[in-house]
């Protein structure tokens, strides 16, 4: 998933999708473990699509915060 369809994506979607991608990656870990994975690759790419869902919401946040802020010091 790139970055940019993510920041297309409303708030609650990326949060479903950061359940998703969380609960793939325990089972991708799961099946290493258990020497069932056919691609070791898919651990690494799910690990970077965590990453990029958690960047987006915490840019999200950030933003709140200047928002919020923003009214107070003028």
């Amino acid at each position: 998933m790139k970055v940019s369809e993510i920041r297309d994506l409303p708030t609650e979607e990326i949060v479903k999708q950061l359940a998703d991608t969380e609960r793939a990656l325990f089972n991708l870990r799961f099946q290493r473990e258990s020497e069932q994975l056919e691609k070791p690759d898919e651990i690494r790419k799910t690990k970077k699509d965590v990453a990029r869902l958690r960047t987006v919401l915490r840019e999200r946040e950030i933003e709140e915060g200047k928002e919020k802020a923003a009214p107070e010091a003028q």
